[in-house]
């Protein structure tokens, strides 16, 4: 009885294992993939504000008033 009971502890802990292993590969394949959206988001950002400060000169531009005023 002691023994089928130590068996039937090592094949869940042997399951356990198993199921520990797939979580630690999908919880590593999740962080790779937020690392590579955090990246995008950045350069995302950099364009966005790229954007902005050259709209922001020509819209100086744009606004003055011309010399005959």
């Amino acid at each position: 009885m002691i023994e089928k009971r130590l068996e039937n502890i090592e094949t869940k802990i042997s399951y356990q294992e198993d199921q520990i292993d797939e979580l630690n590969k999908a919880v590593y394949q999740q962080q790779q993939k937020l690392d590579q959206l955090e990246e995008i988001c950045r350069a995302l950002a950099r364009h966005v504000q790229a954007l902005a400060e050259a709209g922001n000169e020509g819209k100086s531009q744009a606004n003055e008033r011309p010399p005959h005023y």
